[in-house]
């Protein structure tokens, strides 16, 4: 295996991650719907009851996405994570919030009231997707950061940084680009559609899959054009493609080259838009139809997959630097040494009995629709 091998095959590894991480938000966009699809206080605990079976499964995604990250490209866990420290800060404590108030919202003693942690759980519904999807939206757009290797060599210095924020926002400044909010309120989205998705399949109310219906018009539609606007916007912008020496230029169109270059990606890609457009036609045209989070969420970490791989495949920067071009994070630049991928290449050949076990998991879960009767049990949220 070769080392460039290696490094291809890590990111198709962590990229493949993100997409699963993308698909499995489904929870955060049910719950920061729950309010209007479940009308009721009981319709309310029916929704966090059916997302509260999969929140870890959320959790744990992204915590195996960040540590995936960390091992086989650590200059980019370094500067992305230690510098736009904010971004994902807020990031984690949504998701820590959000595992609180599942826990709390209606136990006894909780003399802040149910709907304060119903709140919290909102709020992780909106803020998380969202600052997501703007942290995927800088593999394209770009971060303000410089990298100086030179700081690894340079006698005297006690403690060598070699990466560090350009400004003192610390990854908030990614929201001020107005594109990097387009995705990341596409993902919002889609995390709704999903959402609606789940819980029409999860659970067994005909008032809950009836609303589902409605408002799965009303987040389909938004997402739609979000999406199909960054899309057209990626396909046509300035790219950070890398030459043979390492050197890191803007490519005109350089996305769509990627996909016409790498055109297996754009099969695959028009297949998950396909399948995602599917799962939402036929659950919206279909009254009987409740099935439509599986086509859905496939066709999701299929497209989710194809734009992370065209970020970083076929000669292209990752991680591009708006403060110094060069300072851009590549698979070549950014890697573990090759002993470190190959021996986590074999550890991940363990990958497959891990997913089928969840396969098991989850479907040990879901072997009976959550009805009306469950939320009563003393260990239902």
């Amino acid at each position: 295996m070769s080392y460039v091998f290696l490094q291809h095959y890590w990111w198709f590894i962590v990229s493949l991650l993100g997409a699963l991480l993308v698909f499995l938000l489904f929870v955060q966009g049910a719950n920061s719907l729950a309010r209007t699809l479940g009308w009721t206080e009981e319709g309310r605990r029916l929704v966090y009851n059916s997302t509260g079976r999969k929140w870890e499964f959320t959790f744990t995604t992204l915590v195996t996405f960040g540590g995936a990250f960390f091992a086989s490209f650590p200059l980019f866990y370094s500067t992305s994570f230690g510098g736009a420290y904010w971004l994902w800060m807020i990031i984690l404590f949504t998701f820590v919030l959000q595992a609180v108030s599942y826990e709390f919202q209606n136990k006894l003693g909780n003399f802040l009231g149910p709907r304060i942690f119903q709140f919290c759980l909102t709020f992780n519904g909106i803020v998380g997707p969202l600052l997501l999807g703007a942290a995927v939206a800088t593999f394209f757009e770009g971060s303000n950061f410089l990298i100086v290797k030179d700081n690894l060599v340079t006698e005297g210095i006690i403690t060598p940084i070699i990466s560090r924020w350009a400004n003192t926002s610390h990854g908030l400044d990614a929201l001020l680009n107005p594109w990097v909010l387009v995705l990341g309120f596409a993902v919002v989205f889609l995390t709704r559609v999903l959402g609606i998705l789940y819980v029409m399949n999860n659970v067994a109310d005909e008032d809950i899959r009836s609303r589902g219906s409605v408002r799965l018009i009303g987040s389909a539609v938004p997402f739609l054009i979000l999406f199909v606007g960054y899309f057209v916007h990626l396909l046509l912008k300035e790219g950070y493609a890398v030459n043979a020496e390492g050197i890191v230029y803007l490519e005109p169109m350089k996305y769509l080259n990627n996909f016409l270059t790498m055109w297996y990606l754009l099969v695959i890609l028009i297949i998950g838009v396909v399948f995602v457009l599917y799962g939402i036609g036929k659950t919206v045209l279909s009254k009987g139809y409740n099935s439509g989070i599986w086509p859905a969420g496939v066709g999701t970490v299929l497209v989710i997959l194809t734009l992370l791989l065209c970020a970083g495949w076929n000669r292209t920067a990752y991680y591009p630097s708006t403060a110094d071009i060069q300072s851009s994070l590549t698979l070549a630049n950014s890697c573990s040494s090759k002993f470190t991928l190959t021996t986590m290449f074999y550890v991940s050949l363990l990958v497959p009995f891990v997913l089928a076990y969840i396969v098991y998991a989850w479907r040990a879960i879901d072997k009976k629709k959550l009805d009306k009767n469950e939320i009563q049990d003393d260990h239902a949220y």
